[in-house]
């Protein structure tokens, strides 16, 4: 069984895939336009000194986001170069 986090508990330097995003996150559309798609693989960069925003590796580029949008984003941990990568 695998383990799901939300976007904005996982670890940095930690590469992630995508799982879905949340109906109820404000922001849904704006992330999917950004390239935060189901299957895309994701990387926790940055944290702000304040904790809030972080920002991710995704696609190629970086885009932080705040901690309450980032926790509409459900993601299972994996690994870069994995085989599972789907």
């Amino acid at each position: 069984m695998e383990t799901y986090y939300a976007l904005n508990q996982f670890p940095l330097n930690s590469w992630g895939q995508i799982v879905y995003i949340k109906e109820s996150a404000k922001m849904r559309r704006r992330l999917w336009d950004l390239g935060f798609t189901n299957g895309a693989a994701i990387k926790a960069l940055y944290v702000s000194p304040s904790g809030n925003p972080k920002a991710y590796l995704i696609r190629g580029s970086v885009i932080a986001l705040r901690n309450e949008d980032a926790g509409a984003i459900i993601i299972s941990p994996k690994e870069k170069g994995s085989t599972s990568w789907d």
